[in-house]
């Protein structure tokens, strides 16, 4: 997923949004997110997440990916091992974008029946 410029952060597409939320739609990618959260100043190796989850490391290593792969996560090299840390900035993104959709949804009327539509 390319980046978004810093003055389009809040601006995703819905393709963009869709595919961050269908990486949110496993428990445990969500628990990924919040360890890697609550440790903000540090990153984590798989096997950091594999000792504070109850699943096999190549399950954590398969939803590493799909976080990855929709933009959440960042990946750098420590040592021999991949480490991941969260991006805030698409965290925040999605908060905004989620805000402006839920916002716009509350702002329309409903829809009009069939019969109040005809004259």
């Amino acid at each position: 997923m390319k980046d978004l410029p810093v003055d389009d952060r809040a601006r995703m597409d819905d393709e963009q949004l869709a595919g961050m939320l269908r990486a949110l739609g496993h428990p445990a990618r969500l628990a990924i997110l919040r360890i890697l959260a609550a440790r903000r100043q540090s990153d984590c190796c798989c096997m950091d997440l594999t000792q504070c989850l109850p699943l096999a490391q190549s399950t954590v290593s398969q939803h590493l990916k799909v976080l990855l792969d929709a933009g959440l996560l960042e990946r750098h090299q420590r040592g021999t091992r991949n480490c991941y840390a969260l991006r805030t900035d698409r965290v925040e993104a999605i908060s905004l974008a989620a805000d402006r959709l839920f916002g716009a949804l509350s702002e329309q009327p409903a829809c009009e029946s069939q019969a109040e539509r005809t004259p």
